[in-house]
């Protein structure tokens, strides 16, 4: 069964806006162009609207039980959370990557933002009177993880005056991680909009065109039915972990074995849907787009934490 999705240019902000919105730039190398492919990916702009936590992680042999106690046999802590994720996964794709986001003004949130800039992300963020929100995170055997969340979620807010919201004009593709219902809208101003399920909430109060909704199917917080949405989202992505997930419209696709052992599971959503929002922006037939998406889950299992494999796009 063909996956390929055919999207309407004037519904979808497709190629004839993309690349009005890119002239004076470099066009996008086609794939299977070699170096050219590497530059030109370096020539497109995502960016991610969504929040970021100081996560503490202890490598475990099992969760423990209540009462038990366990004993890490190794424990790092770093900027992780759904917006710094995604941003990361980038990045790491060679995209001119930026983060519209919220941080704590203590020394935490401080410490994520330096950490994030340090990695190549032009990191545009409110800072709050409240502490940073963290995480816990246990990884067993398996390279499962279970978190814990300590605090509030800091949601960038459409208010922000620090964030430079002018310049999502100039993107290529915005995945919407988080944020408030003024953010979400304008995030619309991309001329691609990829949005995290876990935030149907505000997707439906935003009342906004999606080009793609990407949630796992395994968290039924996640879980999208037709309807849910006004308008209805132009492509709807599933995710099911090794089985692979379901794309509406076109239905299955397979999972990508991980190119390397499994560390863990931390950001594979994410950085799957930062791979889909990639692969819309470079204008990737849906099976491309999916096969991308699915690369970049698998390679956040290679590494430790909000860390992953490289994947070449």
């Amino acid at each position: 069964m063909s996956l390929e999705v055919r999207r309407p240019v004037a519904q979808y902000g497709g190629t004839g806006r993309r690349l009005e919105r890119r002239e004076g730039r470099q066009p996008l190398a086609a794939p299977g162009s070699g170096g050219r492919e590497r530059e030109a990916a370096r020539d497109v702009r995502m960016t991610v609207v969504g929040h970021v936590e100081w996560v503490e992680f202890a490598r475990v042999e099992a969760i423990p039980r209540p009462g038990g106690i366990v004993h890490a046999s190794e424990t790092w802590s770093q900027a992780g959370g759904g917006g710094a994720v995604a941003a990361l996964q980038l990045a790491r794709l060679g995209a001119d990557a930026s983060l519209f986001t919220a941080f704590g003004a203590d020394d935490l949130g401080r410490r994520a933002h330096a950490e994030l800039a340090a990695a190549g992300i032009r990191v545009h963020a409110a800072f709050r009177p409240e502490a940073q929100r963290r995480a816990f995170c246990h990884v067993d055997e398996h390279g499962e993880r279970t978190i814990t969340v300590l605090g509030q979620k800091l949601r960038p807010l459409g208010a922000d005056g620090e964030l430079p919201w002018e310049e999502l004009d100039r993107a290529d593709a915005v995945y919407f991680v988080s944020g408030d219902t003024e953010a979400l809208r304008r995030a619309r101003r991309g001329p691609v909009l990829v949005a995290a399920a876990r935030e149907l909430d505000t997707l439906r109060a935003g009342g906004v065109h999606l080009d793609a909704l990407v949630g796992s199917g395994e968290d039924e917080g996640e879980r999208y039915q037709t309807g849910d949405l006004e308008p209805p989202p132009l492509l709807v992505v599933s995710t099911a972990g090794a089985l692979g997930g379901w794309a509406q419209p076109g239905g299955p696709y397979i999972a990508t074995p991980p190119p390397g052992p499994v560390q863990d599971a931390y950001g594979c959503g994410d950085c799957f849907a930062a791979g889909l929002a990639y692969g819309l922006a470079l204008d990737l037939a849906t099976p491309e787009v999916l096969s991308l998406a699915a690369r970049c889950g698998a390679g956040a299992l290679t590494g430790r934490g909000a860390f992953a494999a490289t994947i070449q796009p």
